[in-house]
């Protein structure tokens, strides 16, 4: 199976805050499997539905070494942070060539819907906590480069855009 591709920055659906799923359905279950099979040939351990320029609050994530334990969520929100920091190098497909360290808590409790449709909680850490974190603020509307310094976030999107024309 194949997936849309990704759309790339500065796609509108990157700056826009994802529309809440309502319910979970067929459509949303296809949706979750095609967001994997995206994040598993990019290679990532993460993505969101509005990298592909679906306007939805999904997100999936898969941290696992062997891969295969995908978590798939529906309007995900953080409800408890640690203090502790956790920094970690961060990328998207959607601003592709470019990578920058990222601080985020090291764990988080997330809330989310999961394929049954039903609400669930679950505590992350370490990888899957940063790339949790990482798909939140996609279906929000941020990149990851919003937590770098203006003078950082210019630089890494001219050197991104410098790529692109490649």
């Amino acid at each position: 199976m194949t997936h849309r591709p990704f759309v790339i920055w500065p796609h509108p659906a990157l700056r826009t805050s994802a529309t809440p799923v309502a319910d979970i359905t067929d459509e949303v279950r296809a949706i979750w499997d095609e967001m994997i099979i995206a994040m598993d040939n990019m290679p990532g351990v993460g993505l969101a539905a509005p990298q592909l320029g679906i306007d939805m609050a999904l997100a999936v994530v898969d941290a696992s070494e062997g891969r295969g334990q995908a978590i798939c969520m529906a309007n995900p929100s953080v409800l408890h942070s640690s203090i502790e920091p956790r920094v970690h190098e961060e990328g998207s497909p959607n601003l592709p060539g470019v990578w920058a360290k990222v601080t985020r808590p090291r764990a988080v409790t997330v809330r989310f819907m999961n394929k049954d449709g039903a609400w669930e909680e679950q505590d992350f850490v370490g990888l899957w906590a940063t790339s949790v974190q990482h798909q939140i603020d996609h279906l929000a509307g941020k990149m990851f480069f919003d937590h770098l310094t203006r003078v950082k976030r210019n630089m890494l999107i001219k050197k991104a855009a410098k790529l692109q024309r490649r």
